[in-house]
């Protein structure tokens, strides 16, 4: 019985040790792809800031600004959908007395409305920068450039990562004397291409002799690829 019980356990590991085996003769490599783009568009992060007596009338003043500020950026071809409010808030401005005993009074209020505006056309963000500040604007926190369709530049990083990864995998199979068998799987290493990062910045100064000077620069975009092949006879 113990005997037959051996023969099982030798049975049963068979299959087990060849599929170690073939699992152990696998090559992985992975391969970065990065690709420079020209940017076609930025993101501009501004807004208005008013500070008045009471509420209502800090709220009123932003008001006017921010609407003078929202025609001027519509008149420069900013489209609706590339308006959107992030932020809008009243809060009070407190002063401290001159008596180190007495609270501290409301000196007045403040009141502020940030707006996230994209620009598609990167020849009037100098200037549209320079006249939404006279307009009134006098809050700015980020700009950015970006691609408006960022897909084929990310499908042209990930095309070189994939030769990348060949190329490396079929140096590495030379170089242990083995021969490459099948592509086993495939993926994308970073889950989908990495975001862009700009690049160093080239001096771009937009169309306006008036205008802000801004340096577009270039982005770049990475992918990593993965791939895992078999490992021939």
């Amino acid at each position: 019985m113990r005997f037959g019980l051996m023969i099982v356990a030798a049975l049963v590991s068979l299959p087990l040790l060849g599929f170690a085996q073939e699992a152990e003769r696998r090559l992985t490599v992975t391969g970065e792809g990065r690709i420079e783009a020209v940017p076609d568009m930025a993101t501009i992060s501004l807004g208005v800031t008013a500070e008045a007596r009471t509420a209502g009338e800090a709220i009123r003043a932003n008001s006017r600004a921010m609407d003078a500020v929202l025609e001027r950026l519509r008149a420069a071809g900013i489209e609706d959908r590339d308006l959107q409010t992030s932020n809008f808030s009243v809060h009070p401005r407190w002063e401290r007395a001159n008596s180190s005993n007495a609270a501290p009074r409301i000196a007045g209020f403040v009141a502020q409305n940030m707006l996230t505006v994209r620009v598609r056309d990167l020849s009037v963000l100098g200037e549209t920068l320079d006249a939404v500040a006279q307009d009134g604007a006098n809050s700015f926190s980020g700009l950015s450039f970006g691609l408006q369709d960022p897909e084929p530049v990310r499908d042209q990083a990930r095309v070189a990562a994939v030769a990348e990864a060949r190329r490396k995998a079929a140096l590495l199979a030379e170089a242990a004397g083995v021969t490459l068998g099948p592509l086993l799987s495939i993926d994308e290493a970073d889950g989908g291409g990495r975001p862009p990062i700009m690049m160093e910045m080239a001096e771009a100064r937009m169309s306006s002799a008036d205008a802000v000077p801004v340096a577009a620069g270039e982005l770049s975009m990475t992918a990593r690829i993965r791939l895992v092949y078999a490992i021939g006879e």
